[in-house]
């Protein structure tokens, strides 16, 4: 059975989920604060293992109009290296406004800015994994 996990992958931090076992819902792991790509792969090599993950689902930046920019090439050469590391498939997911979201869904939420900040890029994960979830969804169900 696949189990996904979704990064958000910033220049100082990753936000990392994991779907449940039966791959419904996503559920926010951690926020990795970046040190170096040994120690992020370390990190991550841990969560993979731990969760049995078989495919990593990574929030692709894009632009309000689709085109890209400099964020998008940082994450395309973070996967490049990532990609040497692990054996798990990997998949760009469209992560527009997943951050937006996430912000709102904290401060719907009282979160102080302190909490927000501390998880902010955790709940983007999630984010970016429930989106492409829904969308397996779809394609497996013929809805």
């Amino acid at each position: 059975m696949k189990r996904y996990m979704s990064l958000d992958v910033g220049d100082q931090t990753i936000g990392v989920a994991v779907s449940d076992p039966l791959n419904i819902t996503a559920q926010g792991i951690k926020t990795i604060r970046r040190v170096s790509y040994k120690k992020d792969f370390e990190e991550l090599k841990n969560i993979i293992e731990q969760y049995r993950v078989t495919t990593i689902i990574v929030g692709f930046p894009r632009r309000l109009d689709g085109s890209t920019g400099i964020q998008a090439e940082k994450v395309q050469q973070f996967v490049k290296k990532m990609s040497f590391q692990f054996q798990q498939e990997i998949i760009y997911e469209d992560e527009r406004l997943t951050t937006a979201m996430a912000q709102k869904q904290l401060i719907s939420g009282n979160a102080s800015r302190e909490k927000r900040k501390e998880v902010i890029d955790m709940l983007a994960a999630v984010n970016i994994l429930t989106t492409f979830l829904n969308r397996e969804e779809v394609n497996h169900d013929g809805r």
